[in-house]
């Protein structure tokens, strides 16, 4: 399924650029991730963590950025990996594209080509779009944060997003699908009068 999300980042185009770049210092910015390993082809290793209501599914695979163009500020992502009890698999192919939004603040684009199976499959495309969003949306305030932080130079900490409980997410996620119900019953009817 594709999944289309833009964002508005509070940090400078270039820095948000170069933190992109660097996947060891990116990966604790994603709600639940965390890096256990580099590969010799530039791959690296590592799970993620999620709970989506009363299932709570870890993921071990494998990412890398397969693609990374600085004169268009466009890179992909891509990851795969497995359900630690053998209860599904994920796959993802990210594409993150940035513009200078004014005023020092960045434009993100992504869109997310994601394939799931097994547990985390039930829940349908509605509440995987909207968990993705809220993630999301964690993902990319830590990334300008740390942006940020490495734009006034010195030594940068990096901010780690917010774990990624179920409680959370659920709640993000069922506001966003209630709001999304009042826009469809209570927005512009599109029959002819």
């Amino acid at each position: 399924m594709l999944i289309e999300n833009d964002f508005r980042l509070a940090a400078p185009l270039d820095d948000v650029w170069e933190f992109l770049q660097d996947v060891p210092a990116l990966a604790p910015c994603l709600p639940g991730a965390e890096l256990t390993g580099e590969q010799p082809d530039g791959s690296f290793t590592g799970g993620v963590k999620v709970s989506m209501g009363p299932v709570s599914l870890r993921f071990t695979g494998v990412a890398q950025i397969r693609s990374s163009d600085p004169s268009t500020h466009t890179m992909v992502l891509h990851a795969a990996g497995s359900e630690a009890r053998g209860r599904g698999t994920a796959e993802m192919s990210v594409t993150a594209s940035l513009a200078p939004a004014g005023a020092g603040a960045t434009s993100m684009h992504v869109v997310q080509d994601l394939q799931i199976s097994g547990a985390a499959a039930q829940y349908g495309r509605g509440m995987i779009s909207d968990v993705t969003s809220v993630l999301l949306g964690s993902f990319t305030d830590c990334i300008a944060a740390n942006a940020e932080a490495r734009s006034r130079g010195g030594t940068v900490t990096v901010t780690r997003a917010a774990p990624a409980s179920g409680f959370r997410i659920g709640v993000s996620a069922a506001l966003m699908a209630l709001r999304r119900v009042v826009r469809r019953f209570l927005g512009p009817s599109t029959r002819p009068a």
